[in-house]
């Protein structure tokens, strides 16, 4: 299954993108036969073309192919290029027709896209604004958002969080005001100084530190889990909080902003085939953060394909029934 998909290849013809003319060659097909579940053939998608494209992470990746395989079983033909090298090329993909829709982040469309500095705190109206503003300036449309947002946090494991009863950043604010020496946090470098990361927050919530270690963002997770550090930055849907037994504490006072994932569509695309949005909404609106961090696990710490635990999670939602692999 997996040679099928041709990755570097791929790359290389993205490193083309910012040179008009140059596009992306290799069609790599839908690797599974879908058969309809409650995912019916739809008029207006039956044999219509239809290029799926993914960030180069795990959790996008998995996103990508549950609507690779919603579409499939609608009736579209699907040329699959997921795992895009990095959210710029991505996007530009998607601007340029290299692609014709791929799931982003309301905060990352809202920050890096539309270089907005302040993000907006309610889930709602920061997938509003980063809607209007992208089909203004871009002509990219956002489909409805998932509950799923992958936002920063702290976290810490599970029998520490429940020797100290922690279920939110103003529990542990609570408990390191009367117990500072514990106030032990593994950072990454990035997120110690900006605005947006550690001074803000502690800002926002008053907690104390006694000590801030710097890891990379890939060792912080089996640095909490190892006692290296009591707390820790994370992304909300990491496989690995699942994998090490990390709790998570709530950010209570929303300091963080909101990065719900949502599948976007050039304009005119949509226009032309509306019936996109009836069949991903469902979808979309199926997953949240609990289910995403359950499959991410799936992929990142016990070593399954991404396509086969999204194929997997969608027949148990009844959105399809498996076929045989095509290849």
């Amino acid at each position: 299954m997996r040679a099928r998909r041709l990755k570097a290849a791929f790359a290389a013809a993205l490193l083309c993108l910012p040179l008009s003319g140059c596009g992306l060659e290799v069609n790599a097909s839908l690797p599974f036969k879908v058969l309809p579940g409650s995912i019916r053939p739809t008029p207006g998608l039956e044999g219509l073309d239809v290029t799926v494209g993914s960030k180069d992470f795990t959790e996008n990746i998995l996103l990508g192919y549950m609507a690779e395989l919603a579409l499939s079983a609608a009736g579209a033909n699907i040329t699959d290029l997921t795992d895009i090298k990095g959210s710029n090329s991505a996007r530009q993909a998607l601007v340029g027709g290299q692609i014709d829709l791929y799931w982003e982040y309301t905060g990352t469309g809202w920050i890096s896209y539309q270089g907005n500095t302040d993000p907006i705190p309610d889930e709602q109206k920061q997938y509003d604004a980063t809607k209007a503003a992208d089909e203004q300036q871009f002509g990219i449309t956002w489909l409805p958002y998932s509950p799923v947002n992958n936002t920063y946090a702290f976290a810490t494991t599970e029998a520490y969080a429940a020797r100290h009863n922690l279920n939110t950043t103003t529990d542990m604010t609570n408990f390191l005001k009367q117990h500072p020496d514990q106030g032990v946090f593994c950072l990454e470098t990035e997120f110690a100084s900006r605005a947006d990361g550690f001074p803000g927050v502690q800002k926002a919530y008053g907690f104390p530190s006694t000590n801030i270690k710097s890891f990379g963002i890939g060792t912080i997770y089996s640095s909490i889990a190892n006692g290296a550090c009591q707390f820790g930055e994370i992304f909300t849907t990491d496989g690995r909080i699942a994998g090490l037994k990390l709790k998570v504490m709530a950010d209570d006072k929303k300091f963080f902003p909101q990065y719900n994932a949502a599948p976007t569509v050039r304009k005119d695309y949509l226009a032309r085939h509306p019936e996109i949005e009836q069949v991903l909404t469902p979808v979309s609106k199926a997953l949240d953060n609990q289910q995403m961090i359950e499959l991410c696990k799936q992929v990142d710490v016990d070593g399954r394909d991404p396509g086969d635990v999204a194929r997997d999670w969608m027949v148990s939602k009844g959105f399809i029934e498996s076929g045989a692999s095509a290849g």
